[in-house]
Formats: structure tokens, C-alpha cells, sequence
């Protein structure tokens, strides 16, 4: 797989000049909900931010078009709080294609439900590393990365480090504006929250699992159905050891919202044995969601 070539190489790519955008982002702005007489200015926010997300270059690395990592940036507004500021709700999730399928696989999966953010009809999405004046570029630059750690992390084991560490430069600066849906101790599914539960050294062990689970698991899975299944279902007893460390909750609950259907419909094809076993795991990490668990119920 090219990509994963591209990764191997990633750090020596930097010196070569090759440069391409990584992600292929659908992006939408819906506005129904509130009403207002200047709809065109989410027309050129939808606009802009698409241009932000797609044409900018998020790495050294170089992809291909077909390479490009799809992902979906969906915008709610809820509230025009002044004639150029928002209250919002992001919805984010992206994709990574399994090696020698036609099966793609969601890799990130998120709902923001505290977005706020300023907007002047026509001005473009910008970005200054060094300096990040506005909480829409902020949360949009960051969840872009964490996209690339987690697809990176799925190729590569702890491959997507560096796109952590920009996420966190990027809650830095957020938290020292003290915008909204940054606050690390206020609130567990904040932004700061989130990279921080991430690069902590006990969450190792579950990136580990994720590259496992993606690169020596799906991947295989073309090849080998059965190597490939035991793989994953042999690699899943991590997140019981995740769920005791502290603030584990929400990279659990990621886990969910990405795997927890697809891991199902794997262990659905194992013995009696392997399924009751994956059964009484799932359950025991996710209680209120047994009725997804439902199917390996023998």
C-alpha cells in the first residue's frame, strides 16, 4: 500500500520538496435552524473552510489524490449570537480504506457540541502556526490533525505523534484565549481534554492496539479472514486495562463511536467460544450499549 510506504519514509520525505494536501474533506455549513436575512455568509464560510481544510499542507508527506484521507467537517449553527458570532455544534468523522477491499473503515468519529466562533462574510480560513488568533481556525486546524495522527497511527505503530503534538500546540494556544470546549479540567470531552488523555504515556498500550487492529488486523483481513479476526479479537483485552487508568473515558468512548459496530460484526464470525469471550469484554467496557452487543449473544 502506497500510503504506507509514505509513512515508513515520512520523516525523509521533508527533504525531498514533494508536497501534496492530505485530506479530502467534505465540508458543509447548515443553518436551518436559525433565521437570519444573510444566508450567504455560510455559503462563503462552507467555501472557505473547505479551501482551509483541502488546500493547505498538513505534513511533509506526499499523498495521491486516490490516497487522500476522506473525512467529513459538518457544521451546525444553533445560535447567531451578533452579526459575525456563532454558536455551533461540529460534527467530524474520516475514513481509511482496508488494504485489497473495497471495505473502508471509520477511523475518527466525533460530535463537538461546544463550538463558538467568529465570521465576516467572505473572509478566507487562515492559519498562523506560530500565532492562532480565532477559535474557528483553532478547532477546525485541530481536529484535522488528529485525523492524520489517527490515520498515521493505523499505518504505523505510534506513527501519528507528530500530528498529537500539533494538536497540542493548537489546544495551547486555545486555552490561553479561553475560547469555549477547550477547558482540560472543566470538561472530559474537551479538545485540551481529549490530546491530553492521548499523549499521555499509560495510553500507549491503545494506540498500539489501534495500528494493531487496523495494519495487522483489517489489512490482513483480505488475505486471511481467520488471522486477521483473531488478530483483533486477541489484541481487544487492552481496553480493559485502558478503562482503569484515570480519564480513560473518553478515548473508550471513541473507540465506540468508531469500532464498536465493526467489532461486533468481526466477532460475529468466530467460534461460540471467541464470541462469548468478546461478548462479556464489550460488555464489560461499554454497559450502556448492550443492545449493540446484542448480536453475539448466542
Amino acid at each position: 500500500m502506497n500510503r504506507f510506504i509514505n509513512i515508513i519514509f515520512f520523516l525523509l520525505l521533508s527533504a525531498t520538496g514533494l508536497q501534496a494536501q492530505e485530506l479530502n474533506a467534505n465540508v458543509t455549513v447548515n443553518s436551518d435552524r436559525i433565521q437570519t436575512t444573510n444566508k450567504n455568509i455560510f455559503t462563503t464560510l462552507e467555501r472557505a473552510l473547505s479551501q482551509f481544510i483541502n488546500g493547505r499542507q498538513w505534513s511533509s508527506g506526499t499523498f495521491s489524490a486516490t490516497e487522500k484521507i476522506d473525512c467529513t467537517f459538518s457544521v451546525t449553527i444553533l445560535e447567531q449570537v451578533s452579526e459575525y458570532n456563532f454558536k455551533a455544534e461540529l460534527f467530524v468523522q474520516a475514513r481509511r480504506p482496508v488494504y485489497n477491499s473495497s471495505y473502508v473503515t471509520t477511523i475518527f468519529n466525533w460530535r463537538d457540541t461546544k463550538f463558538e466562533f467568529e465570521y465576516m462574510e467572505n473572509a478566507p480560513v487562515e492559519m498562523n502556526q506560530t500565532e492562532i488568533t480565532s477559535n474557528l481556525v483553532a478547532t477546525i486546524a485541530f481536529y484535522a490533525n488528529l485525523i492524520l495522527a489517527m490515520d498515521f497511527d493505523s499505518f504505523s505503530s505510534l506513527g501519528g505523534a507528530l500530528f498529537l503534538r500539533q494538536a497540542q500546540s493548537i489546544a495551547s494556544q486555545a486555552q490561553s484565549s479561553s475560547w469555549s470546549g477547550w477547558a482540560a479540567f472543566d470538561d472530559n470531552r474537551s479538545k485540551a481534554a481529549i490530546i491530553n488523555v492521548y499523549l499521555d504515556e499509560s495510553m500507549k498500550p491503545y494506540r498500539e492496539l489501534w495500528y494493531t487492529y487496523h495494519r495487522k488486523g483489517l489489512d490482513e483481513m483480505a488475505a486471511n479472514p481467520d488471522r486477521g479476526r483473531i488478530t483483533i479479537l486477541n489484541g481487544l483485552p487492552v481496553l480493559k486495562e485502558i478503562k482503569k487508568v484515570r480519564d480513560s473515558e473518553i478515548i473508550l468512548q471513541m473507540f465506540a463511536d468508531c469500532k464498536l459496530d465493526e467489532t461486533v460484526s468481526i466477532a460475529g464470525k468466530a467460534s461460540s467460544e471467541e464470541k462469548k469471550e468478546t461478548s462479556d469484554l464489550l460488555r464489560s467496557l461499554f454497559p450502556s450499549m448492550s443492545d449493540r452487543i446484542e448480536p453475539l449473544k448466542n
